[in-house]
């Protein structure tokens, strides 16, 4: 059944696959933007922005779902952010709240994720209906951890660690499929279609990208990797046959 869709973050790496997905879903998507835009047709742009609650009223006038794929520059923004959408949803009477997390978060004490796990907190106690989806590491993020190195005469990866990258438009799929589902709590995680150590992903970066350098293994001590060394990050149950890191890579040219 069609419904009146808002996406926050409708711009960003998951976002920007959320707004068409719903569209071609035959969502009516109210895309929600900082600045006046245009673009993506049919769907309707809303100047509004999350940090400042008297703009999001007007936003949500007449909305279903919200799908809440934005973030902020800090982690006090972020929550504070989370916090101000969902009293709106809750001044508005919007009936579902849809959000997007990262698998693992409680045993990994990386800030970003603290701060993801205190939002999902803020949802359960929120009374407001909602769902939360976690997804492991997007295929941009592992890329961008090797892109960052381009300078370096080695690969530098991390030894006994793996991840499960998975493309922002499977999860982008599965956040649309939760707009025609009633408010579920949290759901099964999802994750990319297989698991490869850190070093491996540096294999395939590299061979992706003709280059002759090695991968450098190398071991970080704490309680963030070694969180990652337990393999909290993953859910192999959960895996989707969608596209994987090596594809990705190379239909990135």
């Amino acid at each position: 059944m069609p419904r009146t869709v808002l996406v926050t973050g409708a711009t960003g790496t998951l976002g920007h696959h959320v707004v068409p997905e719903a569209t071609e879903a035959g969502h009516h998507v109210r895309a929600l933007s900082r600045r006046d835009r245009v673009g993506y047709t049919g769907v309707h742009w809303h100047q509004a922005d999350l940090l400042k609650p008297d703009t999001l009223d007007a936003a949500l006038d007449g909305v279903d779902v919200v799908v809440h794929c934005a973030t902020q520059a800090t982690g006090t923004k972020d929550i504070r952010a989370a916090r101000n959408l969902i009293e709106a949803v809750r001044r508005r009477g919007v009936g579902h709240l849809v959000y997007i997390s990262i698998v693992g978060i409680e045993d990994i004490p990386l800030p970003y994720y603290k701060t993801k796990l205190r939002v999902e907190q803020a949802l359960a106690s929120s009374g407001i209906g909602h769902t939360i989806l976690r997804a492991t590491q997007f295929h941009e993020l592992i890329e961008k951890m090797f892109s960052a190195q381009r300078f370096s005469p080695v690969l530098w990866a991390l030894r006994g660690v793996s991840f499960q990258p998975i493309d922002t438009r499977d999860v982008a799929s599965r956040l649309v499929s939760l707009i025609d589902a009633e408010p579920a709590g949290r759901v099964p995680d999802i994750g990319g279609p297989s698991v490869h150590s850190h070093p491996d992903l540096g294999r395939m970066y590299l061979s992706a990208h003709n280059s002759h350098r090695r991968v450098a293994r190398f071991t970080i001590p704490g309680r963030i990797v070694a969180g990652y060394r337990s393999g909290a990050n993953l859910t192999r149950e959960n895996a989707v046959e969608g596209t994987s890191f090596e594809d990705y890579l190379a239909a990135a040219g």
